[in-house]
């Protein structure tokens, strides 16, 4: 196999694997220690039922046939994370940045499939 070609497909799939690293251990401690977590919903079935959303969501995003499923799922829930941050005026920056970084992989990872699709 060619160098350029290897270097060229982790250079793809770096930003993809970076989100990934946020989002599994985020829903991993969702399922396994829902009780620990001080979010703002305490009840540990819906944090636990969050958390298998999330593993769901990544693995859809990481499929190359399901990536816009999986982009949109993700960043649905960060979208909705960046919402609760500003109502408790906590810091929603870095959640926004996460928002768009999820995007950008997608995007980086299947281009064509973002494309307006034209008829001529």
């Amino acid at each position: 196999m060619d160098l350029k070609k290897i270097f060229k497909t982790i250079l793809v799939w770096l930003p993809s694997a970076i989100i990934t690293l946020f989002f599994i251990p985020n829903a991993l401690d969702k399922i396994l220690h829902p009780s620990e977590m001080n979010k703002i919903i305490t009840n540990n079935t819906i944090l636990v039922i969050t958390g298998i959303f999330l593993l769901i969501a990544t693995a859809l995003f990481l499929y190359n046939k399901t990536i816009v499923i999986g982009t949109i799922l993700l960043a649905f829930y960060m979208t909705l994370i960046v919402c609760i941050h500003m109502y408790k005026g906590k810091p929603y920056e870095v959640a926004i940045l996460i928002v768009m970084a999820t995007i950008f992989a997608a995007y980086i990872r299947s281009p064509f499939t973002f494309q307006q699709k034209r008829n001529y």
